[in-house]
């Protein structure tokens, strides 16, 4: 808990960084999602891209990719809700130790705090998570997803990148 002046004033910027970034993906995914909430009901869909991709209302009751989704016990939104809050608090805290040069990887925190935030709004006041976006290829579709979710995926595969090193500056003797 002793930190140095210089210590937590890095682990401030490494922190106020990550949040400045994921808060205009919270933003986006909860502006999309009040505008389906109104415009579609359960189910309906609008074609956007004709044989690729329509907007089709879905409610996300269980985890990532509609795991969990026809499993029914006590207290499931209560149970998802809080393991999203440990993952949200881990991911928190991995951010804290990232260097600010590892911009890969901070550019993927921001992603999955912003995307996992957005979906526990959801969860948490709604009872699901609203899905809207439908991918689809000669009757093959994609799961359902959102904003939030497509920010936590590219924010993992940023994390990845970063963890292959990828983007980082090799640093001079």
């Amino acid at each position: 808990f002793f930190f140095s002046s210089r210590r937590r004033h890095t682990r401030f910027r490494n922190v106020t960084g990550v949040q400045t970034c994921a808060l205009p993906i919270l933003i986006l995914d909860q502006i999309t999602k009040a505008m389906i909430r109104p415009a579609l009901q359960l189910h309906e869909s609008l074609e956007v891209i004709p044989g690729f991709l329509d907007l089709t209302r879905v409610h996300n009751t269980g985890a990532a990719f509609g795991m969990l989704n026809t499993v029914d016990f006590p207290f499931k939104t209560v149970v998802l809700s809080l393991v999203a809050l440990a993952a949200l608090g881990g991911v928190a805290w991995y951010a804290l130790t990232v260097p600010l040069a590892d911009r890969l990887a901070r550019i993927g925190i921001a992603g999955v705090l912003g995307g996992a935030i957005g979906n526990l709004i959801d969860r948490a006041t709604a009872g699901y998570v609203l899905d809207f976006v439908d991918a689809y290829w000669n009757g093959w579709h994609f799961w359902a997803f959102n904003v939030a979710d497509a920010a936590i995926t590219v924010g993992v595969i940023f994390m990845i990148l970063d963890i292959l090193g990828l983007g980082r500056r090799t640093q001079s003797a």
